[in-house]
């Protein structure tokens, strides 16, 4: 499984987004600038990750986004669901015409897979995201 680029993007924008708890909001432009994603991309994201109720925008003066829950409350699931949707490893598991579905005998154990692999980004939370790591 590969993560979408837009996911991705949307994780490395939610961990910047988050090293910014207690220090104020911050702007999409000032977001795009710390993480070099183009700015219509950090938009796009700011956009989605606001619907999904993951940022919250603030207008006026000293106004910004910033996380609308608190950084620990925050999952990978819950990012990458607020951009791709629905984790589903396989087309049948969100309903879509199978070609060999009359005959599956894996298709009942997809809810299954998918729900391991969903319970393991959940236990990622944007707290371990945003922390510094050394590259090595």
């Amino acid at each position: 499984m590969r993560l979408s680029n837009l996911a991705d993007y949307a994780v490395v924008t939610m961990s910047q987004a988050a090293r910014h708890c207690g220090g104020g909001r911050v702007s999409a432009s000032e977001l795009a600038a710390e993480t070099g994603l183009p700015a219509p991309t950090v938009q796009k994201l700011v956009s989605r990750l606001t619907a999904a109720g993951l940022l919250r925008s603030v207008r006026g003066a000293g106004g910004g986004l910033q996380l609308a829950r608190p950084a620990a409350a925050i999952t990978l699931a819950d990012i990458v669901e607020a951009v791709e949707g629905p984790i589903a490893l396989t087309a049948c598991i969100e309903g879509s015409e199978c070609t060999v579905d009359h005959d599956c005998r894996v298709r009942p154990h997809w809810p299954m897979v998918n729900e391991a692999l969903r319970g393991a980004l959940a236990n990622i939370s944007l707290v371990q995201l945003s922390q510094e790591k050394e590259i090595a």
